[in-house]
């Protein structure tokens, strides 16, 4: 599957893709930090819903925490962590990806 290209993704943005993850197709949270890229699925832990507030759309506190706009819960974007919330303590799970050609694609691939 193809990925989404690096100079799509705002530097501190977030995109939202469809990558094949375990062979299932699901919808995954891009982030980049500069040229590094990191991501998750796009699911809370609190209530295994997406954390976008519309397609592809989400919510970044003033504190740079991506926040889950269902409950509120707020994640930090190195882990991945919940730091604030009804799900304190979880994490989003990770979804290993690289930077190939310019384009954001799972690490596997």
């Amino acid at each position: 599957m193809s990925g989404i290209k690096l100079e799509m993704i705002e530097s501190g943005g977030f995109v939202e893709t469809e990558m094949t993850v375990d062979g299932l197709a699901e919808s995954v949270i891009v982030h980049r930090d500069g040229d590094g890229v990191r991501a998750w699925l796009n699911v809370c832990p609190h209530a295994g819903r997406r954390l976008d507030w519309a397609p592809g759309q989400f919510l970044k506190s003033r504190d740079g925490l991506l926040v889950c706009a269902v409950h509120g819960a707020s994640f930090e974007l190195m882990g991945g962590q919940c730091v604030a919330g009804p799900c304190r303590g979880q994490s989003l799970q990770p979804v290993d990806v690289t930077v190939r050609d310019g384009e954001v694609v799972p690490a596997g691939d």
